[in-house]
């Protein structure tokens, strides 16, 4: 056993204390040697339990640090990896936030700068025959386009803008009754060159903005390859044939949207479910657990050239538009601005049509009574088929009255919401088919 000694030094011991070390045979200064050595060795094992408890310490953090980098590193290889490269969370907004105020009734999307919720809106009766009305221009700037067969197994657009700012649109044909019937909730100038009977007495009797025909803001192109479709307008023509007639605003009535941020966050929500096999409950809302659909063909009748291909594209969440005989719906980009009377093959850039949402109404249809057009009807409910963000969901159309918009709901009847972005919409007669 190791001897303990008072802390002393032969400096700091008593005179009167000498004689006791003396007598003891100790002496003083043996007695300070020894506390010395003993209070270094004391020191030197509390450093060492210092030393201990600091080891520990650091061993501990860097444990943690180095699980830490493990679980970072592993991040990329648990989570789907097109979920990660362009993933910012978007918020979504709050219940007191004003957005009708921030995005376009027509396509849900943020309003562009300058432009009113409430600016004039145009839909244009645009053709799509094989007979010189292909490619068609500035229709990539139509917020929303309804499909439909005009006669004869040939389709037609009505095409709905607001605000537009191409140098060229068209070109422009006649108007059918079922596509005033889809443009009224949208508050538009109907634009158009002539057209069937019925539809000309309803847009005279019904208090339409009606523009037809009319040279003042209308033009025919130069380009005989396009022989009777050659009718065009200008974005330029149109604001100014709204200011002179004071049409200066349109209350668009549009399809329910989500906003943007609620689009990413369903684009993501879909990707992640479609990655990780998610199999919901049977009794869960099924359109929520769709698998990916990346080919959709709309079939209108025997005439492949007015049939319809979709192919998606997941880099930029739109649907590619080619035709059923496989080449691409290619129509004119064109510059904005007031370019004058131009043709659109001299100036405008070919661009594949690509729409963000795609919709199918199963609608029912027969030959008119001169056995040549059309007749649809366009009020009542039928199958609906609604493609966006990669995923399909079937369930059913609605529409009431000429002034209410189409409703969609799933087959559990829960209305729909249609993502942002230009949106077709197709007419498919009862008789045609929708395939993906």
């Amino acid at each position: 056993m190791e001897e303990s000694y008072p802390q002393l030094t032969e400096a700091g011991v008593a005179k009167n204390d000498k004689k006791t070390f003396k007598e003891s045979g100790i002496s003083a200064e043996k007695i300070a040697k020894k506390s010395k050595k003993a209070n270094k060795i004391a020191r030197k094992k509390q450093n060492i339990g210092r030393s201990s408890k600091k080891n520990v310490i650091f061993t501990t953090i860097g444990v943690l640090g180095i699980l830490g980098g493990i679980g970072c590193a592993l991040v990329p290889f648990l989570l789907p990896q097109e979920t990660l490269t362009d993933i910012d969370f978007p918020k979504l907004p709050s219940d007191s936030e004003d957005v009708n105020s921030k995005y376009s009734n027509l396509t849900g999307l943020p309003l562009a700068d300058g432009v009113a919720q409430d600016a004039p809106t145009y839909c244009i009766q645009t053709p799509n025959g094989t007979d010189g009305a292909r490619p068609q221009a500035g229709l990539t700037q139509a917020g929303v386009v309804f499909e439909a067969i005009a006669e004869a197994g040939i389709t037609r657009f009505a095409a709905i803008y607001q605000q537009p700012t191409s140098a060229v649109i068209g070109p422009i044909r006649s108007l059918r009754i079922y596509y005033l019937e889809w443009d009224t909730p949208f508050d538009c100038t109907i634009v158009h060159a002539g057209g069937a009977d019925d539809a000309l007495a309803a847009v005279s009797n019904g208090g339409y903005k009606d523009l037809s025909e009319d040279y003042s803001y209308m033009y025919r192109g130069t380009n005989s390859a396009r022989l009777w479709n050659n009718l065009f307008t200008t974005s330029a023509n149109l604001a100014r044939f709204s200011s002179e007639h004071g049409y200066t605003t349109s209350n668009i009535n549009g399809f329910a949207r989500m906003t943007p941020e609620e689009s990413k966050h369903d684009l993501i929500d879909r990707n992640v479910a479609e990655k990780l096999v998610i199999t919901e409950p049977a009794t869960k809302n099924t359109s929520e657990v769709s698998p990916q659909v990346t080919q959709i063909a709309l079939n209108f009748g025997s005439f492949a050239s007015f049939n319809v291909v979709y192919n998606y594209n997941t880099e930029n969440n739109t649907y590619k538009r080619s035709y059923g005989n496989g080449a691409p719906h290619e129509v004119y980009s064109c510059p904005d601005g007031d370019l004058g009377e131009i043709n659109p093959e001299n100036t405008c850039n070919l661009v594949q049509m690509a729409p963000a949402v795609v919709v199918a109404l199963v609608v029912p249809e027969h030959k008119a009574s001169d056995n040549y057009h059309e007749d649809i009807s366009v009020l009542g409910s039928g199958d609906a088929y609604i493609f966006q963000n990669g995923y399909s969901v079937k369930g059913k159309w609605s529409k009431g009255t000429d002034a209410e918009q189409i409703k969609f709901f799933d087959e559990d009847g829960k209305e729909l919401k249609l993502a942002t972005g230009q949106t077709f919409v197709s007419a498919v007669p009862n008789y045609g088919s929708v395939e993906y």
